[in-house]
């Protein structure tokens, strides 16, 4: 008999989940999509996170293979940029995004700026 954990190892949604569901990463892997940053960057850009927290996200977010850490040869600072696996993401970010425009902020131009679909119902208020 295999345990609930076996089966939420086994369910793509489930490990999808593990990666994104976190409220920094989709921002984090939003600013990445615009190109290699800086964890100084990163925390400018990322209101509200410690450096603590965006620390330990990008460690885990690099042993997960979504990011990569790139020595700078200018500077002592690395870099961070999405790997393939972090890009497939983006997608799916942006779809988040457009969601939250729509259906959490009501703003119907969201929907059309996203490219989704003007005449789909929209949400009561």
């Amino acid at each position: 008999m295999r345990s609930p954990q076996d089966s939420l190892d086994r369910c793509p949604l489930a490990r999808t989940a593990s990666i994104i569901c976190d409220v920094w990463t989709p921002l984090i892997i939003r600013d990445l999509a615009k190109g290699p940053k800086r964890f100084t960057q990163l925390q400018r850009s990322v209101t509200g996170i410690s450096p603590k927290t965006l620390s330990t996200r990008l460690k885990q977010l690099e042993q997960q293979g979504v990011i990569q850490r790139l020595a700078d040869p200018a500077s002592a600072r690395p870099r961070y940029e999405l790997t393939p696996k972090g890009q497939a993401l983006v997608p799916l970010i942006r779809d988040m995004r457009a969601y939250g425009r729509v259906w959490l902020l009501g703003d119907p131009a969201g929907r059309r700026d996203e490219g989704l679909n003007p005449s789909a119902a929209m949400p009561a208020r």
